[in-house]
């Protein structure tokens, strides 16, 4: 499928934060990689971004839409610029960045159907359990600001406009590794 671009350079998007019923998140370690981010990927021409984040969900870790509830989403499009190294210079339209939608969801029921080997080529090989802004300071450099915009977004959704402090959120479960 084609990329959305719009007039701008920038590839339409959904993100996707899962929590647990303790609040924490999914931070997913990409796989081959030594990165960690949430699950997020691209809106085909012929979906909504409501589709394209369940999509995206069950590709790239095997939850499907009765696994979770959706508690809420950014109000607007977040957007971020891609560093000049990892900007396509010759593909059209040109990319520079991305905006995004991003999703709050809640996990329903156990983590037994977390699995990363449900497309080409798995996204990711390993997650954990995080507090909620631990993502700030361990996600790549060029995705800090809309990480922290979407975060503070759905932090008033998920914690009813009293989220925890961020210098409390240090902390992470265990890695589990899934091969793929």
């Amino acid at each position: 499928m084609a990329d959305l671009i719009d007039s701008d350079g920038y590839r339409a998007n959904v993100a996707i934060v899962l929590c647990n019923d303790q609040h924490q998140v999914f931070w997913a370690g990409r796989a081959g990689r030594r990165g960690w981010q949430f699950p997020q990927g691209g809106i085909h021409d012929n979906e909504t971004p409501e589709q394209a984040m369940f999509r995206e969900l069950g590709e790239e870790i095997g939850l499907r839409e009765q696994d979770v509830e959706v508690i809420g989403k950014t109000s607007d499009w977040l957007r971020y610029n891609l560093p000049r190294r990892y900007q396509r210079s010759h593909s059209q339209p040109r990319c520079i960045g991305q905006k995004q939608l991003w999703y709050l969801l809640r996990l329903k029921g156990d983590t037994s159907s977390i699995c990363f080997d449900n497309g080409e080529t798995p996204e990711f090989d390993r997650w954990c359990w995080v507090d909620f802004w631990y993502p700030l300071r361990k996600v790549i450099f060029f995705k800090r600001a809309v990480y922290k915009k979407a975060l503070k977004e759905l932090a008033d959704q998920l914690f009813d406009g009293d989220p925890p402090s961020r210098r409390s959120s240090r902390r992470r479960s265990p890695v589990h590794k899934i091969a793929p």
